[in-house]
């Protein structure tokens, strides 16, 4: 995956997402402090054959952290979105593959609706989500307020063709899934 051009797309919908979700969540109250503390730590795509741990992502110097080439198999929970199994939009982004491999979110253009994912949390609960939905964008049409507006978990990855000049994917594969069990359901 390219990191500038795809990071400054993502980068505008992360903050436009984080500033609805205080704006609308807060309610004149601040979070609990332990619901804070509480992570994503791997995500299971059974359909996929994918159990990969998860690193949390930020923004830094204005662009979204990708998780390291050297660590194909990982993917990243951007720390600025929802934790799974909570209310409101999750993003977990991952690369399609590496220079010479595949990379942890390889198949994810083969999900289908109806597919289960599954997030393991650091206070060990599970949230199951279902997916809805799979679209390829190009990355200049890149549906930031779907993807951090809207309720649910979004898989992020590039796909489509590899611009040679550029050295990068000219599209992303987005994810759509619902979740179907709170992670506060589970013990």
């Amino acid at each position: 995956m390219a990191e500038s051009r795809w990071s400054r797309i993502v980068v505008a919908g992360i903050i436009t997402g984080a500033v609805m979700v205080a704006v609308s969540d807060r309610g004149g109250e601040d979070a609990p402090p332990a619901r804070a503390q509480v992570v994503p730590s791997r995500i299971d795509i059974p359909s996929l054959g994918i159990k990969a741990p998860l690193m949390k992502l930020g923004v830094t110097d204005g662009e979204v952290e990708l998780p390291p080439y050297e660590k194909p198999e990982v993917a990243g929970w951007v720390k600025d979105t929802a934790v799974p199994g909570d209310r409101g939009a999750a993003v977990i982004l991952g690369h399609v593959d590496t220079k010479s491999d595949p990379a942890v979110f390889y198949e994810l253009r083969k999900m289908r609706a109806g597919q289960a994912i599954e997030v393991v949390r650091s206070d060990g609960r599970v949230a199951q989500y279902r997916v809805d939905s799979i679209e390829q964008v190009d990355k200049d049409s890149f549906p930031a307020d779907r993807v951090y507006l809207e309720d649910g978990l979004r898989l992020i990855t590039c796909g489509g063709k590899f611009d040679w000049d550029r050295n990068e994917y000219d599209d992303n594969v987005i994810v759509y899934a619902t979740l179907v069990e709170p992670a506060d359901s589970r013990a």
